[in-house]
């Protein structure tokens, strides 16, 4: 698959909220002692299976998803509260073999120029919270990769998603934590500027702003393209085999 005009937008926030979000058998990871929700809109294009065309209805759509990191046994990664996005068949897709919280939306992306990009998503998935969102972002300066232990290398270069299945998926995989893993180059990110007319994102991470407090400016970077290959799903929380007994 291919992801393109990415926007990176994060928020520290108090662990203590998120902790009980995610199920036990994972980590929160921090930076600072601080975790982190991210908001991350972005444009999905050449979504097939390997040696196969693209099935139309999902090669192409809209994404706009709600993030923390989190780790299982050292292995950084990322757990997401909602995946919102406008192609029926993707969301249904996702739901069933990667267990994730796909939701349906109706999307619009419009290219601004030097302006950047504006990004609306209003969340249509039957018995879902309402959310929308409404955006304009675009980079500020070079691409360069993320730096070792900087902040923008902890929120961006992780390979894995973590996900706990359900019922509709194979009994094999039924019922437990589940990695799926990612490759591609490192990001090319760019320092972004972003401007936030309405986010109503984090409703299903249960972090929300005070009553009558607007949303802080986000940390932002930004990402044009990057060719990303996932792997199928595997269970991570099926116990060691027994050892042997002596003979």
């Amino acid at each position: 698959m291919r992801w393109e005009r990415l926007a990176f937008l994060h928020w520290p926030v108090d662990p203590a909220p998120l902790r009980e979000r995610i199920p036990p058998t994972l980590e929160l990871d921090t930076f600072d002692g601080a975790a982190w929700v991210g908001v991350v809109p972005f444009l999905m294009r050449r979504t097939r299976l390997r040696f196969l065309p693209p099935f139309p209805g999902t090669h192409a759509f809209h994404e706009l998803n709600l993030r923390t990191y989190v780790t299982h046994r050292g292995r950084p990664g990322v757990w997401f509260f909602s995946l919102d996005a406008d192609s029926w068949l993707s969301v249904r897709a996702a739901r069933l073999t990667f267990a994730l919280h796909y939701l349906d939306a109706r999307m619009r992306a419009e290219d601004r120029g030097a302006e950047g990009l504006e990004f609306t998503s209003e969340r249509t998935h039957r018995g879902a919270p309402e959310a929308r969102f409404h955006a304009r972002y675009g980079p500020t300066g070079d691409p360069a990769p993320g730096r070792s232990g900087s902040l923008e290398h902890f929120l961006t270069e992780r390979y894995s998603l973590y996900a706990e299945r359900g019922w509709g998926v194979p009994i094999s995989l039924r019922g437990g934590l589940v990695r799926g893993d990612i490759e591609h180059p490192p990001w090319p990110l760019q320092p972004a500027e972003c401007e936030i007319e309405r986010c109503d994102m984090f409703a299903l991470g249960g972090v929300t702003p005070p009553p009558g407090e607007r949303l802080r400016p986000p940390v932002a970077h930004y990402a044009h393209r990057i060719d990303v290959v996932a792997r199928a799903p595997v269970r991570v929380d099926r116990p060691s085999p027994r050892p042997a007994d002596p003979a």
